[in-house]
């Protein structure tokens, strides 16, 4: 459903020159991220619950922790992006096409994927750098890394103080951006005449609000609180929530409340039907 939903969304962006915008190249870019992020961990998953064999090598586990930090620390920062572009676009609209031009766009999407493949690379180094001496069983669904960090055999405080540094550079930093890009789009509408107007501008930014409160609440609730033995099963069920559940109901919550994407998507099923 995931895949099939994101693929959708890609698809129906490509075809249609009404939505090639800033804005829906970055949402290409966060659907094909979503399609990355649940490829990273949700096979071994099911793998897991519908066989009797539910392991995982140590090459293995440290790719999907690689890939599955990479990815999440990529979607945060592509949030923050994407809140940049709506703030551009509804306060400074004259100025939209010049300061969001072709150049722009990629160079913010490729910092978004670079910066948070480096990061995600560092973490994973100090993490798989541990000694780990037993036992082996991983209390989660995947391999993740204040999981995988409860196994080390050793102190783990430096290393998850590094974790908590980056989480606040790649994760708590966007949230910030976030937040005061949507303070000034709220003043700014205040100051629109026209009802209409300001009905538009803030549909515009409903399906990226939504999305960025399921992510974002899971994400900083399970990276930057203090661990403990008591956090662990909902831990579980969290991080089930912002790597499956989220990238799922994306394609959804774009598709559902998104004007231009559900009329290019009855426009693109007339033309199959003719």
């Amino acid at each position: 459903m995931t895949v099939a939903g994101n693929v959708l969304i890609i698809t129906v962006i490509q075809i249609e020159p009404r939505l090639h915008t800033p804005m829906y190249f970055f949402l290409t870019n966060l659907s094909f991220l979503d399609i990355c992020y649940t490829s990273t961990n949700v096979p071994q998953m099911l793998s897991n619950m519908a066989g009797s064999k539910k392991t995982i090598p140590f090459s293995g586990c440290a790719t999907q922790m690689y890939f599955s930090l990479s990815f999440g620390m990529i979607e945060c920062v592509l949030l923050g992006v994407m809140a940049y572009d709506r703030y551009v676009a509804i306060c400074h609209p004259l100025h939209y096409t010049v300061t969001m031009d072709r150049n722009t766009c990629v160079k913010l999407a490729a910092v978004s994927w670079c910066s948070s493949f480096l990061s995600a690379m560092s973490i994973c180094v100090l993490t798989l750098a541990l000694p780990y001496c037993g036992p082996n069983v991983l209390n989660h669904f995947f391999c993740e890394v204040p999981s995988v960090l409860r196994l080390a055999c050793t102190d783990t405080s430096l290393t998850e103080l590094v974790v908590f540094i980056f989480s606040i550079l790649l994760v708590f930093i966007p949230f910030l951006l976030i937040v005061v890009s949507y303070v000034r789009i709220l003043l700014s509408v205040q100051r629109m005449r026209s009802a209409s107007g300001r009905h538009k501008a803030l549909s515009t930014c409903a399906s990226h609000l939504t999305v960025v409160a399921l992510f974002y609440g899971t994400a900083i609730f399970m990276y930057m609180r203090p661990q403990s033995k008591s956090s662990r099963a909902g831990g579980k069920v969290i991080a089930v929530f912002y790597t499956v559940a989220t990238p799922m109901l994306n394609p959804l919550i774009y598709s559902l409340r998104n004007r231009d994407v559900k009329g290019a998507l009855k426009r693109a099923l007339a033309k199959q039907r003719k």
